[in-house]
């Protein structure tokens, strides 16, 4: 990593590290379905630890699902210290990738080859976690077309905000 990746705070910043995720996503994709893929959506990105200017850094991409024209990347990131040989993960995230055909529509994907109890439990923890996100979606939406805002004054009465109009 180099200076100019590093954000005010002299570490890199997380956009850097997110657009370098995203293209290791999308080779991982790519490869698997041997077609052109876009990014739908990134969950759970968690920042662990901060990575240093100077650090190598190292991105361990799996494909974890595959649906009919989806695919779920999981991506690992690790930095290591040149001068200690520390390696420490700083990085965690699931992208869901959709395959193009050339029409530009989704197309299917191969079915994915699980060879070991590793490959199953990340299939697994794939398709629950899936599960909850669509769960969370509805209910998002749920809250959103739920919101009175004459009741505004209640609901907040507690927040640190002041209704000024």
């Amino acid at each position: 990593m180099i200076p100019s990746y590093a954000n005010f705070g002299g570490k890199i910043h997380g956009g850097i590290l997110l657009s370098l995720m995203d293209k290791v996503a999308y080779a991982c994709s790519s490869k698997h379905s041997g077609t052109y893929c876009v990014t739908v959506s990134v969950d759970k990105v968690e920042f662990l630890q901060p990575v240093e200017v100077g650090e190598l850094v190292s991105m361990h991409a799996s494909v974890n699902y595959v649906g009919r024209t989806s695919l779920i990347v999981g991506i690992r990131v690790e930095a290591q210290n040149v001068k200690s040989g520390t390696i420490k993960h700083t990085n965690s995230s699931y992208f869901t990738m959709v395959a193009k055909g050339e029409d530009d529509k989704p197309t299917e994907v191969p079915p994915l080859i699980l060879q070991n109890k590793e490959d199953v439990r990340r299939f697994i923890e794939a398709m629950r976690m899936k599960e909850i996100k669509q769960q969370v979606k509805a209910q998002m939406d749920d809250a959103r077309s739920q919101i009175e805002v004459d009741a505004a004054h209640v609901v907040l009465k507690n927040e640190r905000c002041i209704i000024d109009y």
